[in-house]
C-alpha cells in the first residue's frame, strides 16, 4: 500500500537538504584552511641538513682482518 509524500515531509526534506549542503560547505572551508596552514607550516622549516660524511682518503680500506 503506498503513501503519499506530504507537504509536511517535502519541508522536512528542503530543510534538512539545505542543512546538509551548508554543513558541507562549511566542513570543507574548515578543512581546507587546516590543509593550507599545515602546507605552509611545513614550507616555512628548515630543510634537514645533509648526514656527517667523514673526508674521502686516498686510500682503501682492506679486506683482509
Amino acid at each position: 500500500m503506498g503513501t503519499s509524500l506530504t507537504p509536511e515531509f517535502w519541508e522536512r526534506f528542503a530543510v534538512l537538504l539545505v542543512l546538509a549542503a551548508g554543513l558541507t560547505c562549511v566542513l570543507a572551508a574548515v578543512f581546507d584552511d587546516l590543509a593550507v596552514r599545515v602546507l605552509r607550516r611545513r614550507a616555512h622549516r628548515t630543510p634537514p641538513q645533509a648526514p656527517y660524511r667523514p673526508e674521502r682518503h686516498d686510500h682503501r680500506t682492506s679486506v683482509h682482518c
